[in-house]
């Protein structure tokens, strides 16, 4: 059997064992628990928590907490982490030139990909919220004094220059990936 080819796996040498002898041997194996495991683990801290919290709650009614929540997990899915677990790519490639930290096909992806496309969507919605807050918010229309004008004024500008920058790094890490997209920005 060549092991180098087709590697040490039951499996693998069942079906060596079945074309040379015609004698199948069926390969048994035991369910992996450990994810139920880790899932009632995680389910009982949670539930042990919120008894020894019992009192107070308030913690559950804060909008901030349940928005960057989401936010992390909207950053997570949009990345493709969810891509990562389901096909297990590499975490990065290493040629002779060194690392390779974005795939060049558009079919494929490493993991480190997905953590840089995650914190370039965060700066995106970064640079967003400072604008959104520089105008005053999304409700606020309070007045305003020369000093605080000009800070919401620099503000704005950070908030849009950040928008323009990570946006258009996003745009070539996809025009680099996609052969022909024809859009750009700032970065080729």
């Amino acid at each position: 059997m060549d092991f180098e080819r087709a590697g040490i796996h039951a499996e693998a040498m069942s079906k060596w064992l079945h074309d040379r002898t015609d004698i199948m041997v069926k390969v048994f194996r035991p369910p992996n628990h450990s994810a139920a495991f880790a899932f009632g683990l995680l389910a009982f801290l949670i539930a042990v928590f919120l008894y020894l919290r019992r009192h107070n709650l308030e913690f559950l009614y804060n909008k901030q907490m349940w928005a960057v929540s989401a936010l992390f997990f909207c950053f997570a899915m949009v990345s493709g982490q969810m891509w990562n677990q389901i096909r297990g790519p590499p975490f990065l490639h290493r040629n002779k030139n060194g690392p390779v930290y974005i795939n060049s096909g558009s079919h494929g992806q490493f993991i480190i990909e997905s953590y840089i496309v995650a914190v370039l969507n965060g700066a995106v919605v970064v640079g967003m919220i400072l604008m959104i807050e520089s105008a005053g918010g999304v409700k606020g229309t309070e007045a305003r004094n020369q000093q605080e004008g000009k800070k919401r004024r620099f503000q704005s500008v950070v908030g849009l220059v950040m928008v323009c920058v990570f946006f258009s790094l996003l745009l070539s890490i996809f025009r680099s990936k996609t052969q022909g997209y024809p859009y750009s920005f700032l970065f080729k």
